[in-house]
């Protein structure tokens, strides 16, 4: 079926080491996913970052609560400049995020790109165009504005 693809981008008040050093931790995915999505962790981490054959698995309850294991695996990285990570288990037929970090006048500019595709043929497909669309938009800009009021005048709460 269908490919689609979502791509975001935006400028954070910070170094290149400082957005590394936040986004490659795993731990973080919690702090910028709304908490309607019920996300949880189920791996402990070590404090390392993002690596190449890390598999993260947590619980994401995207549509009426209703709770769903979600494996992703990291695919790619070039520390501190990007990393890759797919869904190995999920509500998706195809996950495959992208994000990019790049110093720009005034702080780092990330991108995410996101190509993916649903399951279940033509209904996955109205599905796409009756909620996952506006759904991941909304995670999205849950995630924007998050990173806004993290990393308001450069600085990281602690």
């Amino acid at each position: 079926m269908a490919q689609h693809v979502l791509e975001r981008s935006q400028v954070l008040p910070i170094t290149l080491e400082r957005a590394w050093a936040f986004f490659s931790s795993p731990r973080n995915l919690a702090r910028i996913t709304p908490p309607e999505m019920g996300f949880v962790i189920h791996d402990s981490f070590d404090g390392r970052e993002a690596y190449t054959g890390q598999r993260i698995t947590y619980t994401v309850r995207p549509l009426f609560g209703i709770p769903m294991r979600w494996v992703t695996r990291i695919e790619d990285v070039k520390a501190p400049e990007r990393f890759v990570d797919t869904q190995e288990k999920g509500p998706y037929k195809r996950w495959h995020h992208t994000h990019t970090f790049e110093p720009v006048s005034g702080g780092v500019l990330m991108r995410d790109r996101v190509e993916y595709e649903l399951p279940l043929g033509i209904l996955g497909e109205l599905a796409h165009v009756l909620f996952v669309r506006k759904k991941l938009d909304g995670i999205f800009r849950f995630r924007e504005r998050t990173l806004e009021r993290i990393f308001a005048g450069g600085s990281e709460p602690s």
